[in-house]
């Protein structure tokens, strides 16, 4: 265990992509204006509305991806350093955690029975040695606004406390199988007080935006 918290720790620290096995190699294309998706009698509305367990996973549109908010830059000591670049952003805080979001779609090659499993199997992929019995469940917001009341959506958390001369880290995922999409946190801190802090901060202003469609 300890070598997968220290190989999840050094992921932590950067802006960590998650591939998609069977995606195909990039290559420019021409731009142009997508379709927007509509699944007929689905109500994304009344699913943002909801908690979104794990169990609720398959209650989301098929094939349209959620997405994650910018709100942890307008908190208090952080700063916006990389702006989606690569389908990721970086925010800063002036304690010194570094907090890493991404989120990728076309991920289907990742979905297993269900969300849980399937989010279990992110880590796996990340790094083999990373077993099921290591991660933790948590909850990000799901839609709605920072600092008001609002349904949470659950995610799985690898955390490592920081040792002596190293930093304590903390990664939280969820792959929406319906959706084929993934989010992805890494959270980087100086110990493990400002960790504490720094995961609260994500947990009220790094908002999962669900689909629209």
């Amino acid at each position: 265990m300890t070598a997968a918290l220290l190989g999840v720790g050094a992921l932590a620290g950067c802006s960590v992509g998650v591939p998609d096995p069977a995606a195909p190699k990039f290559s420019p294309t021409a731009t142009a204006l997508a379709t927007p998706t509509i699944t007929p009698g689905h109500d994304a509305a009344a699913v943002a509305a909801k908690d979104m367990p794990f169990s609720a996973g398959a209650s989301l549109a098929g094939g349209v991806p959620v997405g994650i908010s910018d709100g942890l830059k307008s908190a208090p000591g952080w700063a916006l350093v990389k702006d989606k670049v690569a389908g990721g952003s970086q925010y800063l805080k002036s304690d010194g955690c570094l907090v890493a979001a991404k989120v990728r779609a076309n991920q289907s090659s990742l979905v297993l029975a269900d969300d849980k499993e399937s989010t279990a199997g992110l880590f796996t992929y990340l790094d083999p040695t990373i077993l099921p019995a290591y991660l933790k469940t948590g909850t990000l917001r799901w839609g709605g606004e920072p600092d008001k009341p609002g349904p949470v959506v659950e995610v799985l958390v690898l955390e490592e406390p920081g040792q002596a001369g190293s930093k304590s880290t903390a990664v939280m995922a969820r792959v929406f199988g319906a959706a084929a999409s993934s989010v992805y946190v890494s959270v980087s801190c100086p110990d493990a007080a400002t960790l504490a802090a720094a995961k609260a901060e994500v947990a009220a202003r790094l908002i999962v935006v669900p689909p629209s469609n």
